[in-house]
This record gives structure tokens, C-alpha cells and sequence, in this order.
């Protein structure tokens, strides 16, 4: 047993309108305690008191503390997901709450991620600030929107000014408090911009002590390359470099997972500081415009996109061009997630829908593009790589989700799923890799590749963000036919100190989330 640990208060990232500390007063006792180290569990108290974490270890008698015996429940710091899309989401007057994620036991949400989401950050934070937030918030500066503002969707370099205006906008964000850049270099309109300018945007973000979070070029085919550009990134602009989503994609790729942990490693011991994160599936999800259609038939609008489609002479060479993109098994691996349209045919693949209406699945795709597109799911990895990945000390835990809510939709199920996945199934089941790992992946880990000084570890004087779990039934229920459920197994969950899940129940009113800014700014 370790000995009674006295609380201190260390340094903080800022928050707006540091919201008053609630009047929690809690121990949990003969609980077995993760501290998000990696290193091996033990059983003991843990005191949580306001907004704080008092005491690990060995606590005596608190008077007017609540009492909570928590023989066989584990105890860990909250998880903080690197890379998630909740941005439009928490401005919502029910996504604000981000239910999904505080009931897998998120309490940290990074947003702006794969270069896109808001550009003026100040105003982002005040709008979550005056509303409120059941996770706390990480914004990035987004390369896609920051280039879409400057220079619209245009497949050229920038111009001097247009550089100058987008280096300036990353400067501003950097000061109202984001954590770094990110870019999304498979996405409208930053597949159009060259290594030499996301290197001199990066480099604003690095002068700030920001990092660089990339979707990268390619995750399939090009996948090394792709990787090798981003350390060249983080070299140019002194950022640390973080691989967003790590991934081998598609058939052509599988397999080659060994080949980038390699590459990635030998960055490493010449000390460039490189990460990474993954979501434990082995299926992605974005749109399918991103996915299918070339990015030289992405430019301009999308009426300009149906008008060239249109054209009698483009337009046979876009349908070629996209029918080769899709291949012979992209029916069958793409299932739609999400398309107003036509709702019934959510939930299923191309080639089943192609079927159903007696089309060729390529008309199917180019149906869907004409009227706005569709969000898929694409069952593109293979297990074996994505568990190379896993076993890497170096790469978080991330879902790539955003907020949802049950309804008709067939998202992906790592927005209700990944982080009980990740502990519960691979670790706790499988034991691909030991719990504390897994935890560690999670927690740790990703505060430390944001540095951040007081989350992320269950210590004295860390801010509350606490989750307090059953191992036995740490699940998770959502899957890819029935996504909108929640797991099952989470009994409490802190987010500064304040109560989301109390007793296995969901608090409807808990909004502990602050919004934090780049203490380097």
C-alpha cells in the first residue's frame, strides 16, 4: 500500500472563465488504481475533492467525504481522445453534453482535427464557454479551413499574400489558444497544397511550441512516403509530429504496418519527437467523395463538381477515373453511414443497394455525389495491422468520432465504442497487451504528447478527470449494424471534479467540461 500523497497544485493550461470548483468530496476505497503511468496497478483509496484529486494511495478518515467501497471496480484518470471531429457537435444545445464520450468515460475531446473545423479559435472557445461542455476541449488550428478561407477550393499554390494570410490566421489561432496544426492532406483543399507550405504554417504553429497532427498524403499504397513527408514536416518547422489515425488501407497496404512502426522508430532515435494514435477497428469512415473520387475532380463547388460531371467531354473520363478508384471489391467494403436522400439505404453496402435498385454500383456512387454526398463506413484494414499498431508504446488512443445521438444514421461505432473496446476487449479479453498499457494509451500518453502537466494521471493535485470502471463488464455494445449504443461497465466519471456518471447512471445535467488553451501562447 502507498503511502498518503498531499495534494499540490501544478501548473495549468489556461481556461477562459475558470468555472467554480463543484463541492464534491468523495473517496473510493480498496479500488484498483491505474495512474496512467503504465505502471502496474494497486489497490487502494483515491480522494476527490472540488476539482481536484487530493490523494492516492493510502487516505484516512475524511470527514463529510462520501464513503464509496469499490472492491473489484478500477479507478484511472479520464480518457483523453486526440482526435476527434465533435466541433460542430458541443456547439448543439443537446451535443454540448457529448454523451457518447463521457460514457465510455472521455472526459478530454481534441477537436479541429484533419485540418478542419473552426478558424477563429477565440471565438469557438467563447461559444463553448458561455454554453458549457460535459468534456473539456483541445482545439486545433485547421489547415484545410484556414486554406479554404484564404484561397477557396483551388488546386494551385498559394500566392505570397495568400501564404502570408494563412500563416497569419494560424499565428492568431496559435494565440487564442490552439494546441498546434493539423492538416488533412487527403481532403478539399489541402490535398492541393505542396510539403513546402503546410512546412511554413507549421512552422507559426512551431514558434508557439505547437505540435503538427496530420491526416496524412496516404494511408494506402503511399503510406511510407506519406509518413516520411510528415517527418519531413516536423523537421522544417520544429514541431513535434503526430500521425493522425495511424493506418495500412486497402489491400495493396496490408502488411505494411511493420514497415511504418520501423520508419517511425528510426525517427525516434534520432530524436525527432514523433506519435501517433489509432481507433481499435478495422474499418474507417469520412465521406465518399474523399474516398472514391480522385482529387483532381474535387476542385471548385459542388455544382461545378455535377457540371463537369455533366460535360460531354469530362464527364466519361470522371466516370472512368472514379469506377477505377472504387475497384472491384469497394462495393462490397463501403457501407453508407449516412445520406438524407435516401435513408433506407443507410446501413448498407454499394453493392447491396446496387443490387436492390438494378444499377451498376458506380451509378450508385455517382447518384449519391450529384445530390451532396454520403458519409461511409469503409471495412478497409486488416486485424494483423491494425494490432501492430496497437502494441506501439508511442500510439494513443483515439476514436475519430464526433458527437451523436441515437436516431436512423449507421455511423461508425467508435463514437460509442472506442475506448472500452481498446481496455475491455483487446487488453482485458484478448490481452493483446496489458491493461495498464492500454490505459495508459489513453490517458498518459496523449497528455503527454499535448504536455499537458495535470491531466492525464491519477496524482495529487491533477484536476478531477476520473473514471471509475467495472473490468468485468467494461464493453463495448455499439457494432457496425447497431451503432447507437452505449458500453456498458462505467460506474462513475469526473470531469473536474464534477459528477457525469454517478453510481452507473448518467447525470443529464453534468456540463464539468472547460475548454483549455495552449499554455504557450
Amino acid at each position: 500500500m502507498r503511502a498518503v500523497l498531499i495534494a499540490c497544485v501544478v501548473g495549468a493550461p489556461v481556461s477562459a472563465a475558470e468555472p467554480k470548483a463543484p463541492d464534491t468530496n468523495v473517496v473510493f476505497r480498496n479500488v484498483t488504481i491505474y495512474d496512467g503511468t503504465g505502471g502496474k496497478p494497486f489497490v487502494g483509496s483515491v480522494h476527490i475533492k472540488g476539482d481536484r484529486v487530493v490523494a492516492v494511495g493510502k487516505v484516512g478518515d475524511v470527514p463529510g467525504a462520501r464513503e464509496v467501497t469499490a472492491d473489484g471496480l478500477a479507478v484511472c484518470p479520464g480518457f483523453i481522445d486526440l482526435h476527434t471531429h465533435c466541433d460542430s457537435g458541443l456547439t448543439g444545445k443537446e451535443g454540448k453534453f457529448n454523451k457518447n464520450y463521457v460514457m465510455q468515460g472521455c472526459t478530454l475531446a481534441v477537436t479541429g482535427n484533419c485540418g478542419s473545423g473552426p478558424v477563429d479559435v477565440g471565438a469557438f472557445f467563447k461559444q463553448l464557454d458561455a454554453s458549457g461542455t460535459g468534456t473539456n476541449v483541445i482545439h486545433l488550428a485547421t489547415h484545410n479551413s484556414i486554406r479554404a478561407q484564404a484561397m477557396g477550393n483551388a488546386n494551385r499554390p498559394p500566392t505570397a499574400e495568400e501564404l502570408k494570410k494563412m500563416e497569419d490566421l494560424v499565428d492568431k489561432a496559435m494565440r487564442d489558444g490552439a494546441w498546434g496544426l493539423s492538416t488533412g492532406l487527403i481532403y478539399n483543399p489541402g490535398t492541393y497544397a505542396k510539403t513546402d507550405e503546410v512546412s511554413a504554417l507549421a512552422a507559426v504553429a512551431g514558434k508557439h511550441g505547437g505540435l503538427y497532427a496530420s491526416h496524412i498524403r496516404n494511408e494506402g499504397g503511399g503510406l511510407l512516403d506519406a509518413i516520411e513527408e510528415a517527418l519531413a514536416i516536423g523537421r522544417a518547422s520544429g514541431c513535434r509530429v503526430h500521425v493522425s489515425h495511424i493506418k495500412a488501407s486497402g489491400k495493396s497496404a496490408w502488411g505494411t504496418s511493420g514497415r511504418a512502426v520501423a520508419l517511425i522508430e528510426a525517427a525516434r532515435k534520432k530524436g525527432q519527437d514523433v506519435t501517433a494514435d489509432q481507433y481499435p477497428y478495422i474499418a474507417s469512415s469520412t465521406s465518399l467523395r474523399a474516398t472514391v473520387v480522385p482529387a483532381k475532380w474535387r476542385e471548385g463547388s459542388n455544382k461545378e463538381f455535377v457540371a463537369q460531371l455533366d460535360d460531354e467531354k469530362t464527364g466519361p473520363q470522371m466516370k472512368a477515373d472514379i469506377a477505377k478508384s472504387l475497384g472491384t471489391e469497394g462495393a462490397k467494403r463501403i457501407q453508407i453511414a449516412r445520406y438524407a436522400p435516401k435513408p433506407a439505404w443507410q446501413g448498407k453496402n454499394i453493392a447491396v443497394i446496387a443490387g436492390g435498385e438494378k444499377k451498376e454500383a458506380i451509378d450508385i456512387v455517382l447518384e449519391i455525389e450529384r445530390n451532396g454526398g454520403a458519409q461511409i463506413v469503409n471495412f478497409g484494414m486488416s486485424e494483423d495491422d491494425v494490432r501492430i499498431y496497437m502494441k506501439q508504446p508511442w500510439v494513443a488512443t483515439a476514436s475519430d468520432g464526433g458527437v451523436q445521438f441515437p436516431g436512423g444514421t449507421v455511423p461508425h461505432p467508435r463514437s460509442y465504442g472506442t475506448f472500452p473496446r481498446k481496455i475491455g476487449f483487446y487488453a482485458i479479453e484478448e490481452k493483446l497487451i496489458p491493461v495498464e498499457a492500454a490505459i495508459r494509451s489513453a490517458t498518459g500518453l496523449p497528455a503527454d504528447i499535448l504536455k499537458l502537466k495535470d491531466r492525464g494521471y491519477l496524482k495529487p493535485g491533477a484536476f478531477a478527470d476520473v473514471v471509475v470502471f467495472d473490468p468485468k463488464t467494461f464493453r463495448d455494445t455499439a457494432t457496425y449494424e447497431k451503432p447507437h449504443q452505449y458500453p456498458t461497465g462505467v460506474k462513475w466519471v469526473f470531469v473536474n471534479g464534477r459528477a457525469a456518471v454517478s453510481d452507473g447512471e448518467y447525470k443529464a445535467d453534468a456540463l464539468g467540461g472547460r475548454t483549455l488553451r495552449w499554455p504557450g501562447k
